[in-house]
């Protein structure tokens, strides 16, 4: 880094009525970017990234939990990935952001390039953190979809997951996750999502209808629309065993989002949270920033 990095601590906040939680660091009136996490995870993902960028660029960075994640409200219907679009709205009137950068991992992806694509005329830029559009169902496969999410809507909710301890929660997480992690890289995440009980058990934050198929997802052609229709400068920074790589749908992605630049490092699916990974995500992210601004003369 080229500057020293402020560690402090982050500032919580609570936006949209109160329906949203999230966290801040960096200075209240500094140029603000939203960070959007993954799915089952919650703002906590930034922790290490965050004040890291704060410090480097001068901005505040302000981590949301989605709708049904972390502190913030469960939803009283589905969560839909567009619904979480609504989020981002949200906290941005609540924040008085007019033009906003999203810093997006993996699902908070998909929620950032759907909002792009949607409405270009609010988005400055785009930082993409191994994730790049929607996961989809192909168009002949959505009644089965649809089935799924259906039956599974009307079965009873399964009580929230509830562990003697902090630690054998993360050790869950780690054992159950649906992309591999650490448990130092755990931590953070699990933290976030835990509450104390009466019996002193810890027990998870998280919306179990979280875990229910999705009823309708959208076809790979409408996923790739969305990406083309992104105009906001975007960076894709992956993990070199992260989710993309070269798969098909991956290559297919990225070809469709105009000027996409992108940056492989080392370290998985949550490399943005990685001990080993997270300077060298910042540094990259710090450096295109950097770079696009000359090139907007800003």
């Amino acid at each position: 880094m080229t500057a020293p990095i402020e560690m402090t601590g982050p500032v919580e906040l609570r936006l949209a009525e109160g329906r949203l939680a999230a966290l801040a660091w960096g200075e209240e009136h500094a140029p603000t970017w939203l960070a959007l996490h993954g799915w089952l995870d919650n703002a906590a993902s930034f922790s290490r990234l965050a004040p890291r960028l704060a410090g480097r660029l001068g901005i505040r960075v302000v981590a949301l939990d989605f709708t049904g994640h972390g502190h913030s409200a469960h939803s009283p219907g589905d969560y839909a990935l567009w619904d979480y679009c609504h989020d981002v709205l949200d906290a941005a009137d609540a924040l008085g952001l007019e033009r906003l950068t999203l810093l997006a991992h993996s699902m908070g992806a998909g929620v950032a390039c759907l909002t792009a694509a949607a409405l270009p005329e609010r988005l400055a830029r785009l930082v993409l953190i191994d994730g790049l559009g929607a996961v989809t169902t192909e168009a002949e496969r959505a009644p089965e979809q649809l089935r799924r999410g259906l039956l599974a809507h009307r079965r009873a909710v399964s009580p929230a997951p509830h562990y003697p301890d902090s630690e054998t929660a993360v050790a869950a997480r780690v054992a159950g996750g649906a992309t591999p992690i650490d448990a130092d890289t755990a931590a953070p995440l699990v933290a976030r999502n835990l509450v104390e009980r009466a019996d002193g058990r810890v027990a998870l934050r998280t919306d179990a209808r979280l875990l229910r198929p999705s009823p309708v997802r959208l076809c790979p052609e409408q996923a790739l629309a969305f990406l083309g229709a992104i105009r906001a400068p975007t960076l894709l920074v992956e993990g070199e065993t992260g989710i993309l790589g070269e798969s098909e749908r991956a290559r297919l992605a990225r070809g469709a989002l105009p000027g996409l630049e992108r940056r492989v490092l080392a370290g998985g699916h949550h490399l943005h949270l990685e001990q080993a990974a997270v300077g060298t995500v910042a540094e990259a992210i710090a450096n295109w920033r950097d770079a696009t601004a000359e090139e907007a003369g800003s």
